[in-house]
């Protein structure tokens, strides 16, 4: 039975009309604080395309087996959609009345940014509706051992720039049995290997340091030290260099660029007219699209190759600082839930709407609740999964922690 309910006027469908398959929820339940404020809960309801031949169950049906429930998106990122409605639903139902007001945004165009994106428009055509003074989003998780045992708690608090960059070299070509001293493919070659051997600077933030930190005291042996030895004013170059071997270190370091696409050639008896390569690079905060683009262009080392953006920049900033009243709610419920387990800051190397929110002025933190075994959630693969017990726990969490950021009763 329903006690209370949202007037239709809190309730926003918004779906772009060039966009109609990229509808957008906004609800808002008012605070009734002398001087509210507001807390965003954001989640993105798009999913990253399955093949239902390739899975051993149907993609797009919620499948509970095993003590998972499997599905794609149940890890990224409609656990948290399902979650964040149901704190709401719940608090209407109740009668709850919170100080600050609680605004919720299931949005779409997470997972396909440079086509379209749900929080982008929303802060351009109807930025009112999820305007806060800090938002909670997807973006960090727990970890659980192999016994399934919780390790720690991340919570993210800001994240690397992506940006594309386009390489390309154009040739007068000719026929393949007449070779020229230059040619398209092999200077494009000769480019990608040199940016294959660069790297760009180590650098720290408050994040990247309080992660190196903290995650140092659950490490043990040459882990441990290492971890240590780099977080201080002067990293050890020793230890920079065995933690740059392990690919989820070396992501947050520093900006790295890789190659991800190449496209050359247009007949196979014919010497290419033009080759190119996209080149993803994830820019570490502080650090502009345009000091990349320079970078790379002094990296290759050829003027006739081409350094260009694939998509506009766009805007950035720093991460959002962790403040007493942001981490302090999470590490107290967090410690009353897995006592002993610590929380750490992280920096995603990844991608999430917070890029878009953040340098908007509503700081966005990734956390969740949810404890997950790293090597078996395969978001954006195969048989994603959750825990279902690491479910209904991350929903006990963030009901809590909801509830300790708005205030109310």
């Amino acid at each position: 039975v329903y006690k209370r309910q949202l007037p239709d006027r809190n309730i926003h469908l918004i779906t772009p009309p060039d966009w109609p398959r990229q509808g957008n929820l906004v609800a808002t339940l008012p605070g009734h604080g002398e001087d509210a404020g507001a807390v965003l809960l954001l989640a993105h309801i798009d999913v990253v395309e399955a093949n239902p031949a390739d899975w051993e169950r149907d993609p797009f049906t919620l499948i509970e087996e095993d003590g998972y429930f499997f599905g794609r998106g149940t890890m990224d990122d409609k656990h948290m959609a399902a979650i964040f409605v149901d704190i709401m639903l719940r608090m209407v139902r109740s009668g709850y009345q919170p100080d600050k007001t609680v605004r919720l945004a299931l949005t779409c165009g997470e997972e396909t940014p440079n086509r379209f994106n749900g929080v982008r428009y929303l802060l351009e055509h109807h930025r009112d509706l999820i305007e806060a003074d800090f938002a909670i989003n997807e973006g960090a998780w727990g970890v659980l051992d192999s016994d399934q045992q919780p390790v720690f708690h991340g919570i993210q608090a800001g994240e690397k720039t992506y940006q594309n960059y386009r390489l390309e070299v154009t040739n007068p070509g000719g026929h393949s049995s007449r070779p020229r001293t230059d040619n398209a493919i092999n200077e494009l070659a000769a480019a990608l290997l040199r940016i294959a051997a660069f790297e760009f600077p180590v650098e720290f933030n408050t994040t990247t340091r309080a992660y190196f930190n903290r995650l140092a005291t659950i490490k043990t042996g040459q882990e441990a030290q290492d971890l240590k030895a780099v977080a201080r004013s002067l990293p050890d170059p020793d230890a920079l260099a065995r933690l740059k071997t392990n690919p989820l270190y070396n992501s947050v370091l520093h900006t790295t660029c890789v190659a991800t696409q190449l496209d050359a050639g247009h007949a196979p008896n014919a010497l290419p007219q033009r080759a190119a390569a996209n080149v993803n690079c994830r820019i570490f905060p502080g650090n502009t699209q345009e000091d990349v683009r320079q970078a790379l262009e002094k990296v290759v080392d050829d003027a006739r190759i081409a350094v260009t953006f694939v998509d506009p920049p766009e805007s950035t900033s720093p991460p959002p600082a962790l403040k007493p009243e942001i981490i302090g709610p999470i590490e107290a419920i967090s410690e009353d839930m897995w006592p002993g387990v610590p929380v750490i800051p992280i920096m995603q190397a990844g991608g999430t709407d917070g890029r878009f929110l953040t340098p908007a002025g509503s700081p966005t933190y990734g956390v969740s609740g949810l404890m997950v075994e790293p090597d078996k959630m395969f978001a954006h693969g195969l048989n994603e999964r959750v825990l279902v017990h690491s479910l209904y726990d991350s929903r006990v969490f963030l009901d809590r922690l909801v509830k300790r950021y708005v205030g109310g009763q």
